[in-house]
């Protein structure tokens, strides 16, 4: 099979304060979206929530004590981060889903899959929760990969926001090419071309900030220039994509312009590259996405492209369209001379 999607109706439980953007409502779109391609014949699974030990090749043994001691309790971790009495639960259900998500690639039941979770995670750092996030999903499916004998493993995020979690997880990783697109001077404030690793992993962290207002195009130009080249000479042997749709033109507390079309051709290129590098197995994990309309559109669209069989062999829109790429490629040639030392020839 295509394409295996993870999701649970336990996600709907994480409660946070009226108004805020990380709202239920948010799961009521994964569900519509996972029921529509159920009608059309793609296997839709429950995950089991993840074990301690699981969540521990991430998350520091203090931390975990700490959230699942909020278990029952509604608290505010930070300005933006909440727990209802459910989210403990609700975080490892989300969790569990991204690894069953890497057992059906791994396993072979599905050369790509996609877990539809919230809260998202890959602002979730080792022992903090913040942004939203209380379990890094995504850096949780790599180590669990890793620890299954993945050798290789290539996160690409394309969250509007900077995946200062993930990062820190595997900064100083070789086994974990860190890939990063996302608005650029914005929250968090990480994701500097500079921040490229540290001792093993230099190089292996590529940050790509670009200016608020980027398009389609932008973001097309950058993946055929930096994301594909280095994901492509890492050889990852699976590549998970922390999947944010707030760079969308109508999100509220993004300011790109990406649209639905976009991010099909996103996914078409990352489906070429795990075609090209990682015998196709691709994992997606969502992250952010806030207008509720324009996340339902983009899940959509990514999902008829992972769904495809010959998915990176086109691109959705057409490349000769007229958006402009100023953005992309002023981000280009920023990553070209950070990484130059790392990835020659970019």
């Amino acid at each position: 099979m295509a394409l295996e999607i993870v999701t649970s109706d336990r996600c709907a439980w994480h409660q946070t304060p009226p108004g805020h953007p990380e709202s239920p409502e948010r799961h009521d779109v994964m569900s519509a979206t996972a029921a529509r391609w159920r009608d059309r014949g793609v296997l839709v699974v429950d995950p089991a929530p993840a074990s301690r030990a699981q969540l521990s090749r991430v998350h520091h043994e203090a931390y975990l004590d700490r959230l699942s001691n909020m278990a029952g309790q509604a608290l505010m971790l930070d300005a933006d981060t909440f727990t209802s009495p459910e989210s403990w639960e609700v975080a490892t259900v989300a969790a569990g889903a991204a690894l069953t998500a890497v057992d059906a690639v791994i396993g072979g039941r599905a050369t790509h899959a996609a877990a539809l979770v919230r809260p998202p995670g890959h602002h979730a750092e080792p022992g903090r929760a913040m942004g939203f996030c209380l379990l890094n999903n995504v850096a949780i499916a790599a180590a669990e990969a890793l620890a299954r004998g993945v050798a290789r493993v290539a996160v690409v995020d394309f969250d509007v926001h900077h995946g200062n979690g993930t990062q820190r997880v595997f900064y100083a990783d070789p086994r974990v090419l860190v890939i990063s697109t996302h608005q650029w001077p914005f929250y968090p404030g990480t994701g500097r071309v500079s921040e490229v690793g540290d001792g093993a992993g230099e190089g292996f962290t590529v940050n790509v900030p670009i200016e608020g207002g980027a398009t389609d195009r932008d973001y097309d130009v950058v993946f055929d220039h930096i994301v594909a080249p280095v994901v492509e000479r890492f050889s990852p042997e699976l590549i998970l994509v922390s999947a944010g749709f707030d760079a969308h033109e109508r999100d509220p507390l993004g300011g790109m312009r990406m649209t639905a079309a976009g991010y099909a051709n996103l996914a078409a290129h990352l489906v070429g590259m795990a075609d090209r590098s990682a015998r196709g197995r691709l994992v997606m994990v969502t992250e952010g996405g806030y207008h509720l309309p324009s996340l339902s559109e983009s899940l959509d669209a990514v999902m008829g492209v992972l769904g495809e069989a010959d998915a990176g062999n086109r691109h959705a829109w057409p490349r000769e369209a007229g958006q402009s790429a100023v953005r992309g490629h002023e981000a280009v040639a920023r990553v070209r001379a950070a990484q130059f030392p790392y990835w020659r020839g970019l």
